[in-house]
């Protein structure tokens, strides 16, 4: 189990991996036996082909939303199992060991398995304080719910075990769940049974007073009391202590005194129930210990691998028991409790103790942290026994902290407050991946952040340092959302200036500024030829953004969004500057447009450049033919008279300019000496002419950190200001840099003409300020 654990293997079995290469396809049975060395090292490559395939591999750089977290694996945890220490080896055994124990004589077996159930209920019992208890094992953790139900439809039916089902249609039984239960609780449960859904009632929680989780008592007695009026039968109810997702606990005292006035069966589940084997526990689980029968899920607790639930019940009639499948005349069944006897065993009382003990208190101590953490809600029972802690990032109690508009988006809040927390969730996993924090859904209050670490500290090994970092990057996260929720209003508004250039996606679902779409303005085209372009032009846009010097994420956005062809902005801080990064878009946008056109007509543009070309040399040879005469035109008679009265051609060359598409003559490059041409293609808009050396794109001088401290020490008459301004007018204009560098003739301005005694004096002539806009300071 080690070797499998760790992913060790005996240094010879590294020679035999390609023996085992093609062991994902399924083969024929080998004719001959395998030894046991050769069928486990079988097992050790199915198990870590695909981590050694995945080391290969580039992992993505960008998280899966919008951010850009480093890679960290959990605490002593892989990614394909988690890490099983000696008491998860212990729970492990015992898998071995039962099935070493079935193959003894049925005498022995039945001693054994006696004293190991024996036990392990005993233990059970008293850990969790529910005295004179009998205990069920089970796999599945709902399947002790259904026997429970069976027990006690034996129980309130006297006739059931003879007539069955039909006894069933004089007063229909009735199932009672509260509306925070599990989701498909009561369906699973009426499926089993052979129930009708008509026999499951939700009760719902209270709205007006007390908690929004907790099942509506005076309701529910009200719905019994219209329940055996008309001729129904109360039969078994549902209560938690812990409910899944806010880890509240129903008034059980209260469910208890209703439940003995009707005798109806209290069965209890949830997670809170761990609390039961602490020194101090709340009045509100206490109360647990009267019920019926009560789910557990040790393994999960104490991060034990393989091991059963459990169910306590009481009851008097061990028959009863017997039918409804609670009990079982089969040894082999009954070990099914040997993992857990081994691994209660190996832990002992106060080993289970202090990992429940240091799980409650990791709870407290994020609770304690997170009331200091701005913009964060939290939602408890109790604060100061609550296992469970849940918050949420709320716009509400930040609205002045940052810039930006906090007014204007009020469709759909909601709903993106909710995109902005699944984020912020996902975020904090992928951060600190020992903290074990996931996302819960409410109806009435939307996404929280869930912190349960009684499901998740024993198995990830979460330690204190680990809350603390958790809080660490909530407050590097939180400021961030706050900015950027403000600033999604003026994102929409900016994009609204430049229509019909950009138009805005309305997506509540991406956590970020926004989405937005650069619209092609070519005309005269079709619907097809237009969604084609619309492509073309908004992926090499997000191209272009991406490869920019910024801190901000630019995606083609999730999998389940419905809009196409649309670029996905992400998170940013307080700091940055919407109209400029909105401007950039705009202008890129253009500017990948404006190129791609070019490109489509350089193959016209170059065949009618060739035609008038072909027809202005045959024009030309014309005029020679009629300057020269017919006889120069004869090869013998023409060199004679050309060397005895040579003639000057008057054909003029001519250049083709791809840009513009025009044929131009020759005549200004040979004056000039350089090559006449404009702006060239390749040169981008100047984005970034206003940054301070090492300031990201996009950034306002003097609002974020980054950019304070050089700003408050820059004058308008520094130097550096000076330097920086060079560097600039480098940039746009090269060919002005390096004046000595050039010719005389091409550092001329390109309006004069004439001998370059004239030019000088034309250039004296010249006004100062004109040297300055070409230099572009």
């Amino acid at each position: 189990m080690r070797i499998l654990g760790d992913g060790q293997m005996e240094p010879d079995a590294g020679t035999e991996s390609r023996r085992f290469s093609r062991t994902s396809m399924p083969g024929p049975l080998q004719g001959d036996g395998q030894d046991v060395t050769t069928i486990l090292h079988l097992v050790h490559h199915l198990i870590h082909e695909e981590e050694d395939d995945e080391e290969g591999k580039d992992r993505p750089s960008q998280h899966s939303w919008n951010a850009q977290p480093s890679a960290k694996m959990p605490c002593g945890v892989s990614s394909r199992m988690q890490n099983v220490g000696e008491q998860g080896h212990m729970a492990l055994l015992g898998h071995s060991l039962a099935a070493y124990i079935s193959v003894l004589d049925r005498e022995r077996l039945r001693k054994l398995t006696t004293r190991i159930l024996s036990d392990t209920t005993l233990w059970l019992c008293r850990i969790f304080r529910y005295e004179n208890g009998s205990a069920y094992f089970h796999e599945d953790d709902r399947d002790g719910l259904v026997k429970v139900c069976r027990l006690a439809i034996n129980a309130r039916y006297e006739e059931y075990t003879t007539e069955g089902y039909a006894v069933l249609s004089s007063k229909q039984p009735m199932i009672y769940q509260s509306a925070s239960c599990r989701p498909g609780l009561g369906q699973h449960l009426c499926s089993q049974i052979g129930l009708p859904l008509s026999s499951l009632c939700t009760v719902p929680c209270n709205t007006i007073f007390g908690s929004q989780h907790q099942m509506d008592v005076a309701l529910l007695d009200k719905l019994i009391k219209e329940d055996i009026d008309a001729g129904k039968l109360p039969l078994l109810l549902i209560a938690n202590a812990g409910t899944p997702g806010a880890g509240h606990t129903d008034k059980l005292s209260r469910l208890k005194e209703l439940c003995d006035q009707h005798s109806i069966w209290l069965h209890v589940e949830g997670v809170n129930l761990a609390t039961l084997a602490l020194a101090q526990v709340t009045s509100a689980v206490m109360a647990a210990t009267r019920s019926d029968s009560m789910t557990l899920t040790p393994g999960r607790w104490l991060g034990l691998p393989a091991v059963t639930a459990v169910s306590l019940y009481r009851h008097e009639d061990p028959a009863l028991s017997l039918a409804a499948g609670l009990t079982s005349s089969q040894p082999v069944e009954k070990l099914r409790a040997l993992p857990l006897w081994l691994s209660l065993q190996y832990l002992g009382h106060n080993g289970i103790v202090q990992k429940i003990k240091h799980a409650a208190a990791l709870s407290q101590h994020l609770l304690l942290k997170l009331k200091s953490v701005l913009c964060v809600r939290t939602s408890v029972e109790d604060e100061q026994n609550s296992p469970v802690v849940l918050f949420k990032f709320s716009q509400e109690l930040c609205a002045g902290s940052s810039g930006g508009s906090v007014d204007g988006f009020c469709a759909g809040e909601k709903k993106v407050l909710d995109t902005f927390n699944r984020w912020l969730a996902d975020e904090l996993a992928h951060l600190v991946p020992c903290s074990g924090v996931d996302v819960v859904e409410h109806e009435d209050e939307g996404d929280w952040v869930r912190f349960s670490p009684l499901l998740t500290a024993a198995v990830l090994g979460t330690q204190q340092k680990d809350v603390d970092e958790l809080v660490q990057k909530l407050l590097e996260l939180v400021p961030m959302m706050s900015s950027t929720m403000s600033l999604r209003q003026d994102f929409r508004e900016e994009t609204h200036r430049r229509a019909p250039f950009l138009t805005y996606i309305e997506e509540l679902c991406w956590p970020g500024l926004g989405a937005i779409r650069y619209e092609s303005q070519a005309e005269g085209i079709d619907e097809t030829r237009r969604e084609q372009e619309l492509k073309k032009i908004n992926k090499a846009l997000l191209t272009k953004l991406q490869e920019l010097d910024t801190d901000i994420f630019f995606s083609s956005g999730p999998e389940f969004v419905t809009e196409e062809n649309c670029i996905f902005v992400g998170m940013v801080t307080d700091d940055v500057d919407v109209s400029e990064l909105v401007d950039t878009i705009s202008t890129l946008g253009r500017d990948i447009e404006e190129s791609g056109r070019l490109l489509e007509n350089m193959t016209e543009r170059v065949r009618k450049g060739i035609l008038e070309a072909e027809l202005q040399l045959q024009k030309a040879n014309e005029e020679k033919l009629m300057e020269e005469g017919m006889l120069r035109q004869l090869p013998l008679v023409g060199s004679v008279l050309n060397w005895f009265s040579p003639v000057g051609s008057s054909i003029k060359g001519r250049t083709f300019n791809l840009a513009a598409g025009s044929l131009d003559s020759t005549d200004v490059t040979y004056s000039t000496k350089v090559q006449a041409g404009r702006t060239s293609l390749q040169d981008t808009p100047t984005l970034s002419s206003k940054r301070l050396s090492g300031q990201k794109l996009f950034r306002r001088p003097g609002v974020g950190s980054d950019s304070m401290s050089e700003t408050s020490s820059i004058g308008p008459a520094d130097e550096t200001s000076r330097e920086e301004c060079t560097s600039v007018s480098t940039n746009l204009l090269p060919s002005m840099t390096q004046p000595d560098k050039l010719d005389h003739a091409a550092r001329r301005p390109p309006n004069i003409q004439g001998t370059p005694e004239q030019v000088e004096a034309e250039e004296e002539r010249q006004p100062e300020g004109q040297e300055v806009d070409l230099s572009g300071r």
